[in-house]
């Protein structure tokens, strides 16, 4: 691209347009959910459009709660120890295990009957008459452990291959908002049955009524739990992860669990709860050799941390059995020994990022500015309590940004390149949420020449365009007679003054 630049006049080279501003509690900017207009299986590229630009749950969830600075439990370290000596030697470390999948429903999906037969009392019904409920249940619905888990079989036979496992199934309708899990899922003929069923709200923190199951023993919902291989193919897994250890303790679950299922022997103060939440130490250093898909479950769990859910005989959590997996790509956790884990203070309903004063963060209206021109950042935060860490960030453009003070709400931010910035703000209290906004900022390649004169010479001076630039001179603008005077890689240039008159032009490349 040449722009050129004459005396005062100026050309603007404008590019781009705003971005979607829907923020994940990562800080991972969303955009638009596409559209479900036929059921979609979870192992898809499809699936991954969607999912991907998904808020499952709000960012005040338990599922997306940051525990990384949470205090550890007084007694983690016998916690820790009881887990690991429930288990056989040969299964104390980390498994990833394939097993929960689910399909992606339009809203309109047709309802079928499906028979609960263990706990229809503790199963949302929804429009069905008991022990039925009424779901949205397409002819490919997955049932757990397929495909990866199941080969040779079909769907369509696996969905009628009742083995006495646990046959859990997801449904998920991203634009109603809600989905629908089952336990024991199964399909005769034309019939379908499962021992119980839940609905959850996507919007909202709700939770099972309590002593309730669900799908999991926890009664907790299972899909905002799954690594996904959407996620890892980012890089970083943004939500806690389902835990399933040997035993769990007698009447006793956390928030957000509901249910517990552990016999009456099982007392010890040291047998985690249901709702237990496990992290990863930050002290364990994430080998940079390992899998990226290895390294994006270690850093949520670092940061998000993982909640008993179940109990079974590993300690594992719940990865999708996605045929995309690389081979082998998780197999470096049977390195990782349970003590590698603690057990952290939960917070409750109303408490940590579901506590009054959160802080929330506004980074102001769009703008254009030419290029070689500082962008004037007019961010605004509200708080109540101390004073937020607050931080501009480069989230994404086609160069460099250089703020005046990334820690103030206004500021200002000079760029490398024309093109289409978003430049996102944060507010972190260390309490609640991160609160976020971004701002969108094209910036035009402006090409400005400015003339001054000293005693003996002319000087040039000019902001935007790239080196290197060509400096010419003409008597007369029409028809114009270009001389060129010389070049250089610097915004500036002087020419001896003359009597004559004449005009200036800069070539930029």
């Amino acid at each position: 691209m040449r722009c050129l630049a004459v005396a005062a006049v100026v050309l603007l080279c404008s590019l781009g347009s705003a971005l979607a501003e829907r923020i994940n509690q990562e800080g991972r900017i969303l955009g638009p959910v596409p559209t479900v207009t036929s059921p979609i299986l979870f192992d898809t590229n499809n699936a991954d459009a969607v999912v991907s630009n998904m808020q499952i749950f709000p960012v005040t969830n338990p599922w997306n709660e940051d525990i990384s600075r949470r205090p550890v439990l007084t007694n983690s370290d016998a916690m820790i120890a009881q887990i690991m000596s429930d288990l056989s030697p040969s299964r104390r470390t980390l498994i990833a295990f394939q097993e929960m999948n689910f399909v992606l429903v339009p809203d309109n999906q047709p309802r079928l009957s499906i028979n609960f037969f263990n706990y229809p009392d503790q199963s949302e019904l929804d429009g069905g008459t008991f022990p039925n409920g009424l779901y949205p249940i397409p002819s490919n619905l997955p049932i757990e452990g397929w495909p990866s888990q199941t080969a040779p079989q079909t769907l369509a036979q696996w969905q009628t291959n009742n083995d006495g496992s646990d046959r859990h199934s997801i449904m998920v309708a991203p634009g109603a908002g809600y989905f629908w899990e089952t336990w024991l899922t199964d399909r005769n003929g034309t019939n379908w049955e499962a021992s119980n069923g839940a609905k959850f709200n996507l919007n909202t923190n709700a939770l099972r009524p309590d002593g309730w199951t669900s799908g999991d023993a926890a009664g907790f919902p299972m899909f905002p739990a799954l690594v996904r291989y959407d996620e890892a193919e980012r890089g970083m897994v943004e939500h806690a992860c389902r835990l399933v250890v040997q035993r769990s303790r007698y009447n006793h679950y956390i928030y957000p669990a509901t249910h517990y299922a552990a016999p009456s022997t099982n007392t010890s103060v040291n047998l985690p709860a249901m709702g237990q939440r496990l992290r990863l130490k930050s002290s364990f250093t994430i080998p940079p050799t390992w899998t990226k898909e290895e390294r994006a479950v270690l850093l949520g769990l670092q940061k998000y941390g993982a909640m008993v859910a179940d109990n079974g005989h590993f300690f594992s959590i719940s990865v999708t059995p996605d045929d995309r997996w690389p081979a082998n790509c998780f197999n470096h956790f049977t390195s990782i020994s349970i003590t590698n884990f603690e057990v952290i203070q939960t917070t409750g309903p109303s408490e940590g990022p579901r506590s009054p004063g959160a802080p929330t963060a506004s980074a102001g209206p769009d703008q254009s500015v030419g290029l070689g021109s500082a962008a004037q950042l007019q961010g605004a935060v509200s708080f109540t309590g101390a004073l937020p860490a607050i931080q501009w960030k480069l989230y994404s453009g086609p160069g460099t940004v250089t703020f005046g003070d990334a820690t103030q709400t206004n500021t200002t931010a000079n760029f490398s390149a024309p093109g289409v910035y978003t430049l996102r703000l944060s507010a972190d209290d260390g309490v609640h949420a991160v609160a976020y906004d971004a701002v969108v900022i094209t910036v035009s390649q402006t090409f400005s020449l400015t003339l001054t004169k000293t005693s003996t010479n002319l000087n040039l001076s000019w902001i935007g365009g790239t080196p290197s630039f060509t400096v010419q001179q003409s008597p007369t603008l029409l028809p114009p007679a270009w001389t060129t005077m010389g070049t250089t890689s610097n915004r500036n240039f002087s020419v001896p003054l003359t009597n004559a008159k004449g005009f200036f032009r800069v070539l930029g490349q």
